[in-house]
């Protein structure tokens, strides 16, 4: 056994002792089921900032972003953009919804759905799109940390041996401790995320030989060959640039309707933009309306959303991560461009992969899946420890988000199906039980997922978050919009994950457009058919008494989080800055910054030295990040009331409300 496994084993014994503490200390905390399911509404600030960040940005930013980077190149890396909208949901809707937890007694979303719009058929939607969000999406988590254990261990651990012993230890301290061990552990596995990402990327860029020889690769990576129009390396846009430092146009009606050979990459603007659409799913999901419900008060929201996640982890994606996935290109994980450009390549990657028995990180095995493990391995004869390190940190990325998922699915099982229809009168223990033995056939459904649909559980895990993002208008009727029905709520979530499904490989490939139809992602599909039916059908099932009703929390809202005076004539400005912002930052006119600074095919006008692309990235992160702090803190969207919020009682789920049970 050499120094770095040694060294991997101990960081895991200590990583793994400190969760097991935080899920005993929990169990010891939690004396009722709302202590268990949302820790009492008691996490605090620093908790919330690092926990919800740390569910937020899973093990695929770790592992799988800076590999597609690396195959697709800076159109791809327009996903960092992630770091602002997964937060902008935050913003929408989650201020509110701790109003409404508090007041009400929510413990699940389930019980604020079924509440509000009188009926169980929306409580069990809801439920099932915390279970289609989350046992895939868990199950590709668990699975790459098998995989990961699988690579660093040298195949002394196989895949499914990992993957079963790291999740035994997830399974104890959620099950333990609940939301609040979730928590408490998230604290460490947010900075564990961050500094790994961080530390990663500063190793690639010192290999490299830094930004200058960083300048001169990115020079040779994206030049077109004079005489033939076309990219020396990857591929040509339509209109004749590099696809690594170019999207390609604002949309591609490509033949067969899918995504499956369009030319010069598939991320066009509506392509990025609508695939932003999908990681917003992630913070409209189930899971984060309990986190919502947890928190002691919306302070931690405001610094969550705007310096933890879009400064921060932004930041930290727009450089850390793209130096990581385009500079490896020139650290010999790339054969062709190092067989073109030796004097620009330093070949460090190449014994790594020669273990492997290839020659490019493209015919590994695991593909652009290997780029940070094998980045990792760079460091394993100078500093093992450090190897050891990194590979907890990656671990921690990989479970910060699926312990979270499996606390507050569990917990809807429990508080939605099990108390609402079998054990109405279920006891504190016994909901505790009960959630417990939920976390557990969540755990072993995602595994069952993982093991046995292998080569389908990537797109499953994309279905996941384009699933969780068909609940935005649910959460704009129950926040924002009270002429939103039930009848229409009801129709458009259930056509909109019918969309999701059929645009997407698993179903497109018995249909006849094929995949993400017209560059459109997945998430754009599902969202146009449900927000379309939910207001069609409202329009037509209009009922004044389930208005009056829903009014209760509308009244509330204005009441305790309306704007008053000067600030209400600052809405229409809003709204402006947040078409704007989504329209060139991150959809159809972020095809300007192909060009606008520099030509991506001349080096030489590079107006900062780094391709027009980048730059345009990184100035519109600043330009978001802008935007958060004015949405956030300048529109109080996602400050402390100025009214205090008074509880009407501890927990809906002790008293019955009229409900239309489903028949």
């Amino acid at each position: 056994m050499d120094a770095k496994v040694i060294w991997l084993f101990v960081f895991v014994a200590l990583y793994w002792s400190y969760c097991i503490f935080w899920g005993i200390k929990g169990a010891l905390s939690a004396r009722t089921a709302s202590d268990y399911f949302v820790a009492g509404r008691k996490i605090s600030l620093w908790v919330f900032i690092l926990a919800a960040t740390a569910t937020s940005f899973s093990g695929w930013t770790f592992m799988g972003h800076p590999g597609l980077v690396y195959r697709d190149g800076f159109q791809y890396a327009y996903a960092s953009f992630y770091a602002i909208t997964i937060p902008f949901t935050g913003v929408i809707f989650l201020k509110r919804q701790w109003m409404l937890g508090k007041r009400f007694g929510f413990v699940t979303p389930g019980e604020m759905m079924a509440y509000y719009f009188r009926s169980d058929t929306v409580r069990l939607l809801v439920v099932l799109v915390a279970l289609v969000f989350s046992i895939p999406y868990l199950g590709l988590q668990l699975r790459a940390s098998g995989f990961l254990f699988n690579v660093l261990t040298d195949g002394m651990l196989n895949v499914e041996t990992g993957m079963w012993l790291l999740s035994a230890v997830v399974v104890i301290y959620v099950a333990s401790g609940g939301l609040r061990a979730v928590a408490y552990v998230d604290t460490a596995q947010a900075i564990l995320l961050a500094a790994g990402i961080v530390a990663i990327g500063i190793i690639a860029l010192v290999n490299i030989g830094g930004f200058s020889r960083l300048h001169e690769g990115l020079a040779a990576l994206s030049a077109v060959d004079p005489a033939t129009g076309k990219a020396f390396f990857g591929k040509t846009t339509p209109d004749g640039y590099s696809s690594y430092v170019a999207i390609p146009g604002v949309i591609q009606f490509v033949s067969g309707l899918g995504v499956e050979n369009p030319q010069g990459g598939a991320w066009t603007g509506i392509m990025v933009l609508t695939y932003m659409f999908a990681l917003m799913g992630i913070q409209s999901a189930p899971a984060f309306s309990m986190w919502a419900f947890g928190n002691h008060s919306p302070a931690p929201f405001a610094p969550q959303q705007v310096w933890a996640s879009s400064f921060g982890i932004g930041f930290i994606l727009m450089v850390f991560t793209a130096i990581q996935g385009i500079g490896s290109h020139f650290l010999g994980a790339d054969s062709a461009f190092a067989a073109a450009h030796p004097d620009l390549v330093n070949p460090v990657m190449l014994e790594g992969l020669q273990k492997l028995g290839v020659s490019d990180i493209m015919k590994a095995a695991g593909k652009q899946g290997m780029l940070v493990p094998q980045l990792i391995h760079l460091m394993a004869d100078t500093a093992p420890w450090l190897v050891g390190l990194l590979s907890v940190c990656a671990l921690a990325a990989m479970q910060s988000t699926g312990a979270a998922y499996m606390s507050t699915a569990g917990g809807m099982l429990t508080r939605d199906v099990l108390k609402r229809f079998v054990m109405p009168q279920a006891s504190h223990s016994q909901q505790k039980f009960w959630g417990r033995v939920g976390v557990l056939i969540i755990v072993l459904a995602a595994l069952v997922v993982a093991t046995t649909a292998t080569d389908a559980l990537v797109l499953l895990g994309g279905l996941a978050v384009a699933y969780g993002f068909q609940m935005w208008p649910a959460l704009i009727a129950v926040c924002w919009w009270p002429w939103l029905t039930r009848q229409g709520i009801v129709v458009g979530l259930i056509a909109g994950l019918i969309a999701v499904t059929l645009t997407e490989k698993i179903g497109a490939q018995f249909m006849p457009w094929g995949r993400w139809p017209w560059t459109i992602h997945s998430a754009g599909w599902g969202m146009l058919f449900n927000f379309g039916l939910a207001i069609v059908v409202s329009a037509f099932t209009q009922n004044r008494e389930e208005m009056a009703h829903r009014m209760t929390f509308h009244d509330f809202l204005r009441e305790h989080a309306g704007l008053t005076g000067e600030k209400r004539n600052w809405i229409p400005l809003a709204w402006l800055v947040v078409l704007l912002w989504f329209f060139f930052g991150i959809g159809p006119g972020a095809v300007i910054g192909n060009w606008i600074f520099g030509s991506p095919n001349d080096a030489s006008t590079w107006l900062f030295g780094i391709p027009s692309i980048w730059a345009w990235q990184l100035l519109w992160w600043a330009l978001g990040v802008a935007m958060m702090w004015f949405l956030a803190y300048k529109m109080e969207m996602s400050r402390i009331p100025s009214k205090e919020v008074e509880a009407l009682q501890e927990d809906i789920g002790d008293i019955e409300f009229d409900v239309d049970r489903p028949s």
